[in-house]
C-alpha cells in the first residue's frame, strides 16, 4: 500500500485513521473497531465489507 494514499485515506464511520496490516491485507479503525478489507490492492471502505475487531486484536 502506498504511504501518501494511506495518510489521505480515513475511516468512513469515523474520519479517523486507519492502520495498514499487510500480513491480514486489512485498513483497520481502532475507534470504529472496524477492519477494512485490500482486494487486489484496492481498500473497500464499506461498513458493510468490514469485520469487527476483536479485545484481542486491539490489545485491550
Amino acid at each position: 500500500m502506498d504511504t501518501r494514499l494511506l495518510e489521505l485515506l480515513v475511516c468512513p464511520v469515523t474520519k479517523g485513521p486507519l492502520e495498514y496490516h499487510r500480513d491480514l491485507r486489512e485498513l483497520w479503525s481502532r475507534s470504529a473497531r472496524l477492519a477494512y478489507p485490500l482486494r487486489d490492492g484496492i481498500p473497500v471502505l464499506l461498513e458493510t465489507e468490514a469485520r469487527t475487531l476483536s479485545d484481542d486484536e486491539l490489545g485491550l
